[in-house]
C-alpha cells in the first residue's frame, strides 16, 4: 500500500519558490532534475514543503582532489607531468630580459 501522506503538508511550486526565495522556474528546474519530488492531485504538481525547506543547493563547481595530494602539490612536493613544479614560483632575477 502506498504511503500516506496529510494534504496540508503539500504546496505549490510557485509557494515552494516564496518560501525558498527563488524564481518559480529555478523550482521548476529542480523538479525536473530530480532534485525535488512531486506528488500530482488534479494534474497539478505539488511538492512536500518538509522535503523544500530541508533542500540543500550542490556546492557546484569542479570536484576536488584528493586531499593529500592537493597538499603536496601546494607544498611543491609533487612535480606537474612537464617537470616544472606545481608548488610555489621562482623568484625572477633583478634586472628583467636583455
Amino acid at each position: 500500500m502506498a504511503d500516506l501522506f496529510d494534504p496540508k503538508d503539500l504546496i505549490s511550486q510557485a509557494d515552494a519558490a516564496k518560501l525558498r526565495g527563488v524564481s518559480r522556474s529555478s523550482i521548476n528546474e529542480l523538479v525536473t532534475r530530480g532534485r525535488l519530488k512531486t506528488v500530482e492531485i488534479g494534474g497539478k504538481p505539488y511538492l512536500f514543503r518538509k522535503e523544500v525547506e530541508g533542500f540543500e543547493p550542490d556546492k557546484g563547481g569542479r570536484p576536488s582532489k584528493s586531499l593529500p595530494d592537493a597538499q603536496k602539490r601546494a607544498t611543491g612536493q609533487i612535480r606537474a607531468s612537464n617537470g616544472t613544479s606545481t608548488g610555489a614560483t621562482k623568484a625572477t632575477k633583478k634586472g628583467g630580459k636583455k
